[in-house]
């Protein structure tokens, strides 16, 4: 076995363009290794390169999740024997703190069995201690890159489902009205330019006050302006 394995995985690579993003702050790496001169060569060899920052090292698999969470680490390069606990559990505590770290695995060990089990554990790459420093970073840039450019992608996922989630909760006359009420328009004039009476202007504006659950017509338009529901 090679001093780096990587373990490919079915997963949708992201569009350029956010790859392209993510590069525009250094990658967070965190360590989690129980040998301290090894962790400090680590810390060493990742602080020599300009696109990477190392945020912090656990010496132990039980403090891993918490410094990822923290740290809001992109890598945890992470032994696969720690006294406390086995690699596997350790980056099981980082992913569920923090869904979006790539995981990359060091370890002495060149078993087959081993490498098995870092695929189960959602590992991008497992490193060998025979690795030279340059193999290690070749290794944590790219699997730091995409995961950046995935929990990007996350997140934008994630607000735009909160605001279709947000547009459905109103009817199309309720964000017809929200946008006339944007040009400071009365009930009067409302009900003029859509050919209806002023008291069913007002029951719509009734109700689109409730559903933002503000007091008056111009907290109306303030908070659906900073939901993103109009624009001002």
């Amino acid at each position: 076995m090679g001093a780096v394995r990587s373990i490919v995985r079915s997963v949708q690579r992201p569009p350029d363009d956010l790859i392209s993003s993510a590069k525009d702050s250094r990658l967070r790496v965190i360590i989690v290794q129980d040998h301290p001169l090894l962790a400090s060569a680590i810390e060493g060899i990742l602080e020599a390169e300009p696109d990477i920052t190392v945020r912090g090292i656990a010496w132990k698999g039980g403090d891993a999740a918490s410094l990822a969470a923290r740290e809001k680490a992109d890598v945890a390069l992470l032994d696969f024997h720690l006294p406390d606990v086995s690699g596997p559990a350790a980056a099981d505590m980082i992913q569920a703190a923090l869904p979006s770290a790539a995981i990359v695995f060091h370890s002495g060990d060149e078993s087959e069995s081993d490498l098995l089990d870092a695929i189960d554990a959602g590992a991008t790459a497992y490193l060998t201690k025979s690795a030279a420093g340059h193999q290690i970073v070749e290794v944590l840039i790219p699997a730091g890159l995409f995961a950046k450019a995935i929990a990007r992608q996350r997140r934008a996922d994630t607000a735009a489902a909160e605001h279709q989630k947000l547009v459905a909760q109103f009817t199309p006359r309720e964000l017809q009205m929200l946008h006339l009420m944007a040009e400071a328009l009365d009930v009067d004039l409302i009900a003029e330019r859509l050919g209806i009476a002023p008291h069913t202007v007002e029951w719509h504006i009734r109700h689109v006050i409730e559903k933002l659950r503000v007091h008056s017509k111009l907290q109306a338009v303030i908070e659906a302006a900073r939901r993103g529901l109009i624009t001002l």
